[in-house]
């Protein structure tokens, strides 16, 4: 297992044959962030909102910190823009994406919630067109138009013109609070293209998870004396190291191996895959309907995400390496 480093030499060209290995290896992070869905559903149903993420995070920690020592040989420390950086990731796309995803899969089915995620780049180019004044040119537009078609078909349940009438009827606790975790993550992606400035992703993950887990363990103090630990059942901490293991630390490390190989927007596309299996999987594992509206309007939503990643062929034959600021 390699991982990213902050060196900016230009990223060497793989093998066909490792290509394939890298490949099915973001494929498979797909599937691990797939599942997140259905476990956090699990998780969710028996824990109260900021015990189940303290739990997560727990895990996620304990393996991130074991992963830096032996990429670092070391626990690097931080200096003080450092520790804010990391800070306000531990903030964003720890605690307040985390806080809002728990709600949201408590109040919605779990492959509905997990079309949500499809909106997270389309978030993300917007607030970097706004904030920083960056031209999205006419393909990017278009795959954002195209893509909040589809999150507009899935929120609607596929009836546009009664949701117009009556938006309440469409936007529940789950719904907001699902936007309210997209938004939450465009905001941590945006952090992190600072962060990595002088900080490897993995550091700067480590790190931010680690204040994000102080900020959840606090926040979870006032649960602790009411909760009824005979709901902490064996399937319930299964579904906890899985979403620490699998769906945070393992999902991470190969993710960003992808993004050293193949470059970012290649990686990207791969993210895609993530809303297509949650639905699966929900409809697999917990029995849940697959329905015309989500169907068409995820189809839509990946559509307009692929169209937004894709990259003119001078950029995808030299995309920025991993730890220059651009983000992923």
């Amino acid at each position: 297992m390699t991982f990213p480093s902050r060196a900016s030499a230009p990223r060497q060209v793989a093998a066909p044959h490792a290509l394939l290995y890298v490949y099915l290896k973001l494929i498979i992070v797909a599937l691990c962030w797939g599942g997140t869905f259905i476990a956090g559903h699990l998780v969710a149903a028996s824990l109260p909102t900021m015990l189940a993420a303290t739990g997560r995070f727990i895990v996620a920690v304990l393996m991130l910190f074991a992963l830096v020592w032996k990429a670092e040989g070391r626990i690097p420390g931080l200096t003080r823009t450092q520790f804010l950086h990391t800070f306000a990731l531990g903030l964003t796309g720890i605690f307040a994406y985390n806080a809002f995803f728990f709600v949201a899969l408590n109040n919605m089915p779990a492959g509905r919630t997990a079309l949500f995620v499809s909106l997270n780049p389309v978030m993300t180019a917007l607030l970097v067109a706004t904030l920083f004044g960056e031209r999205l040119g006419v393909r990017k537009w278009a795959g954002i138009a195209i893509a909040f078609l589809g999150a507009a078909i899935i929120i609607a349940r596929g009836d546009l013109l009664g949701a117009a009438r009556d938006i309440s009827g469409s936007l529940g606790k789950g719904e907001l609070c699902m936007l309210g975790a997209v938004f939450s993550w465009a905001c941590y992606t945006l952090i992190g293209r600072s962060a990595m400035k002088t900080l490897s992703p993995l550091v700067a993950t480590a790190y931010g998870t680690l204040w994000g887990l102080v900020l959840l363990a606090v926040g979870a103090v006032p649960e602790v004396p009411g909760f009824d630990w005979s709901r902490l059942s064996l399937p319930v901490i299964g579904a906890l190291l899985y979403i620490g293991a699998f769906g945070t630390v393992i999902g991470f490390v190969w993710y960003y191996e992808g993004v050293q190989r193949i470059g970012p927007s290649r990686a990207a596309i791969f993210t895609n895959l993530v809303p297509v299996f949650g639905v699966l999987l929900a409809a697999l594992l917990l029995d849940e309907p697959l329905t015309l509206s989500m169907i068409t309007g995820g189809a839509l939503a990946v559509l307009g995400v692929t169209i937004m990643n894709l990259t003119p062929g001078k950029a995808r034959r030299a995309p920025a390496p991993v730890g220059t600021g651009r983000g992923t």
